[in-house]
This record gives C-alpha cells, structure tokens and sequence, in this order.
C-alpha cells in the first residue's frame, strides 16, 4: 500500500491528489504549506479559491505539519511554484533520504540560479530517484475527471515506470520518457509563449498571428532546450507542443491571461501581484538572462521580457517581430547541417 506525500495544496496539487486518491490501495496525504489554508480545506473538504465545488474525498488527509506530511511517505509530490520551491523544500530537508522517489510538478526556472525544479529538489533534498511529470494538464479539468494525458520522465525508465503505474488510470493517461532536461524546459518555456498567446488575443490579432505566433514559438523553445541538453522530439510531444496549446488557447490559463491583460492595458504590477502564479513572468526573466549570455535567438521570448520587465508596449513589440530581416524557416535545421560539415560544436551549457 503506497503512501503518497502532496506537497503543495494548490490547484495542481489537489488535483493530483484526486487522482491518487482514486487508486485502490494508495494513502494520499495533502500537506498545506500555510494553516490558514489547511484550516479551510479541512473544514470545507473543497480548495474553493481554485477548484470550487471538487470536493475532496475522505481518503485524502489533509495536514499542515511537514512531518506528519511525509511520515512513511513513499513518494513525495511536489507541487509548489517556482518561486517559492526552494523555501519551502528546505522545510523538508532533514526528513528525505536519498532513496525517496520525488516527483515534480512544477514548470519554471529558477532566476537566480537557472536551476530547474529537479536540480532545485536534487540540490536540497539530496534525493537521486527524481520524476518530473508534465503535459496539457489543467487542474480544473483534471479535478472534474476530464481525460488527460502526461509524461513522467526521469533518467531511470524504472522510476518513471512506476510512476506511470501508479498515477495512470483510464482518466489520467501518463507515458515515460527519460529526457528530463527537455521535458522541465517544455514546461517552463510553453509558459513564456503563453503569454504571448495572450498578447495576441488583448490586441484582437487574430487567428493567422496566433497561430504563426505558437509556431514559431515552438521553434524557440527547441532551440533553447536543444542548445541547454534537451532532445529535439520531446519538444513534439505531450510536454513541448501538447502543452503549448493547451496553455495559449485554454481560459484556464494564467499565463495567456497574463499576456491578455497587459495588452489590454492593466499595469504589468497589477496584473501579477495576485495570489496565482503565473510562472512565465519569471521564467521569461530567465531565458533572457540566459539568451543575452549565450546568444541564442529567441525574439518572441525576448520580446514577452521586455513587456513584462522593461515596459515596452505590446503593440510595439509585435511590430518589431514582424520587422524582423525575412529568413529561412527551416534555419535552425540548415544551420545544425552546417556545422555537422564543418565538424563544429558549440555548447550553451556553462553554467
């Protein structure tokens, strides 16, 4: 009987939860980083900020105490935004061991390092059994049972293997796949791009500049994951394009609708001082800083930093996209032949 330790009582999270919880035999526990917030979902057995009118079964336990979270816990569950992973994982230091499989949620980039959630729960926890799943995954979608299909990936296939067994159900579909670079950076880039998908639609563009914009999106993000370690299918797959497109068309997302409102007019401030993260603010401080420092090219991505950080105006930045010198759409591929001719290697990871 597996004990399962969510950590993180957000919408993500209790979705997750759920989902575990359905499994016969599992012990699911949902552990509330603050006490106000556990109070409530303990007295209202529903997260009715995010996921109002799920109600959450018996057969979750919902606790506040971080080791009565994860006593006995067979797998922990980390569902906790980016910029708070590393606080609040450090509440947990002393209760891993190396041997406890952990599995991240989470899709972002830490600023100030440019660590990824697994390297961030890698360096604190000092776990090695580590799974990142990923995909088109909304929680409001996922808490009312709609059919979802994710990516466990973890460099050992036995690790995401038993991931995919015990998460999966006719509900909740989950394949494997071992590159973890490429699945964290899918999930932590589509959400920069989302917020371009919602710039395009506050300034009423149109469906031929949303879609050329998601399109040439994708490519940034497999250039940025390729030149950082990433294989180029996975940006194909349920975590590159499954959740792009989930993220730039769906009402659910809080990255499209930050783009939407800032293109609309709101104060950048406003629109990202509320409670719900929308992780593409920071990530796009992230991949600029990295860009800037590796020169890869990545104008969309820039130009959704330079919204969010620098105060350009958004029609500004769509006209400076759509100035740019005409190129070759297949560039990346003409130039990686290129360097494969001239037998030339160039690699962005120096951290």
């Amino acid at each position: 009987m597996p004990t399962f330790a969510v950590l993180g009582s957000g919408g993500w999270g209790t979705a997750v939860a759920l989902i575990l919880a359905q499994k016969p035999g599992h012990r699911v526990r949902l552990w509330s980083a603050r006490e106000t917030s556990g109070r409530e979902l303990r007295e209202k057995r529903e997260n009715p900020r995010q996921l109002p009118g799920v109600r959450i079964p018996d057969a979750v336990e919902l606790v506040t105490d971080p080791a009565a979270a994860v006593a006995d816990a067979d797998c922990w569950v980390v569902a906790v935004p980016t910029v708070f992973l590393r606080a609040t994982v450090e509440r947990f230091r002393t209760l891993s061991s190396p041997g406890t499989a952990v599995v991240s949620l989470t899709k972002g980039i830490e600023v100030a390092t440019f660590r990824r959630p697994t390297e961030i729960l890698a360096d604190v926890l000092g776990v090695r059994r580590l799974v990142v799943l990923s995909g088109p995954s909304h929680a409001e979608e996922v808490a009312r049972g709609l059919p979802t299909s994710l990516v466990a990936a973890a460099a050992d296939a036995a690790v995401a293997g038993w991931v995919q067994d015990h998460f999966g159900g006719d509900r909740f579909r989950v394949y494997t796949n071992t590159d973890v670079v490429g699945v964290e950076l899918a999930g932590a880039l589509k959400n920069v791009i989302g917020v371009a998908a919602g710039v395009c639609d506050g300034l009423g563009l149109g469906d031929n500049a949303k879609a050329a914009m998601l399109t040439r999106g994708l490519v940034e993000m497999q250039r940025f994951g390729v030149a950082h370690g990433a294989e180029p299918a996975t940006f194909d797959g349920l975590a590159g394009v499954g959740d792009l497109i989930t993220t730039c068309f769906s009402p659910h997302g809080r990255n499209r609708r930050v783009g939407e409102r800032v293109a609309r007019g709101e104060p950048v401030a406003a629109v990202t001082g509320g409670p719900q993260v929308a992780e593409g603010v920071n990530t796009a401080k992230a991949v600029r800083e990295r860009a800037a420092r590796t020169g890869l090219d990545v104008p969309i991505m820039t130009a959704v930093y330079e919204i969010l950080h620098e105060g350009k105006p958004p029609a500004a930045a769509v006209h400076e996209l759509m100035s740019r010198r005409p190129q070759p759409e297949r560039r990346d591929a003409d130039e990686s032949r290129d360097r494969e001719r001239a037998g030339a290697t160039r690699s962005y990871d120096d951290r």
